[in-house]
């Protein structure tokens, strides 16, 4: 990194009468890995241009201190008050999101809201932002993990795989590094490309993604099989969790016989399509169980299962639990 005398400072044409406000809302248990990336971006963008272009303070429930998901405490600017209506609220979510988004705090979002405020949602943050109904109608990205509960639960949201969106005065985010690009789409909005490229040049990011990016690594890259008719059939199994299609279909889709599909599944990953289908519906299953509300009929129903005693049984096959136990254990774990 270049010292100060030799840095180039980027000249901004326009600088704001005062600097833009971000307002860090953390949720208990927040990712830190989001929230320190976005506020990364913003102190980089004020050192490049050597102007105070952004400022933010740190906010939660309380007030006082609030722990991100790997224990490390953090100490609180202020507790949930009045905000001017030019700042810009930025949730930071993670783990177990539901119980993190307390009354209070939807509360209080929705009446900043109100005042037509800008509201983001890092990470699993989407999450309350919708149950606060500031998503209604609007495009939103959330975590790949949660993508199924929060389709299930939020039904008026237009939910992308996105690595991050900007709806109006919406802003959410996958998580992770998503949280840069976003950031860096802010600053170039607001100063120009030249000083976002220069603050990721700072972070040596390179690969700048828009929000016409997937946040998922591509399924030959998930499964470290490059086979086009391998991931073709995947990505349709992937698509029609709720209606399995059978591996006959599948194979026809594809111009193979069911005999190759079975040949080329168990050559690659070591499993039947069956199989693989199974587990796919499995995982979502569990995701649902894990993120929801959802009672197991019709977690069962949502994931391709005809009766919820067949769900059970292929559940406690895979996971050696029923889908009771496993959502019981869950919540004791919560519980601690």
């Amino acid at each position: 990194m270049l010292p100060p005398t030799q840095r180039q400072i980027v000249e901004i044409d326009t600088v704001p009468a005062k600097p833009r406000r971000f307002v860090f809302l953390l949720l208990e248990n927040f990712t830190l890995l989001s929230f320190a990336a976005a506020m990364d971006c913003l102190r980089l963008a004020n050192r490049m241009s050597n102007k105070k272009l952004y400022q933010w303070m740190v906010v939660g429930e309380g007030g006082q201190t609030i722990s991100c998901s790997t224990g490390t405490v953090f100490q609180l600017d202020d507790d949930l008050g009045e905000l001017h209506r030019d700042d810009t609220v930025v949730v930071c979510g993670g783990a177990d999101v539901q119980a993190a988004s307390t009354k209070r705090i939807i509360s209080w979002l929705r009446r900043e809201a109100r005042k037509g405020i800008a509201v983001g949602g890092l990470c699993t943050a989407a999450h309350t932002l919708a149950r606060a109904g500031l998503l209604d109608g609007k495009k939103a990205t959330i975590h790949w993990e949660n993508q199924d509960s929060f389709a299930e639960e939020f039904e008026e949201v237009l939910l992308t795989k996105s690595v991050f969106t900007i709806d109006g005065n919406r802003l959410t985010t996958a998580g992770g590094t998503s949280s840069i690009d976003l950031f860096l789409q802010v600053i170039a909005n607001d100063h120009g490309e030249e000083l976002a490229s220069a603050v990721a040049d700072q972070q040596i990011y390179s690969s700048i993604r828009t929000d016409q990016d997937t946040q998922r690594l591509s399924v030959p890259t998930r499964i470290g099989v490059r086979h086009p008719k391998l991931s073709q059939v995947i990505q349709m199994m992937e698509q029609h969790i709720e209606e399995p299609i059978s591996p006959a279909t599948l194979a026809k889709q594809v111009g193979m016989s069911t005999r190759q599909l079975e040949r080329l599944f168990r050559r690659y990953l070591s499993r039947s399509p069956k199989r693989y289908y199974m587990e796919l519906r499995l995982q979502k299953a569990r995701n649902l169980l894990m993120q929801t509300d959802m009672s197991v009929i019709n977690v069962a129903l949502a994931c391709g299962f005809a009766s919820p005693s067949h769900f059970s049984k292929c559940y406690r096959a895979h996971y050696e639990t029923t889908p009771y136990r496993e959502r019981g254990a869950h919540a004791s774990r919560l519980s601690v």
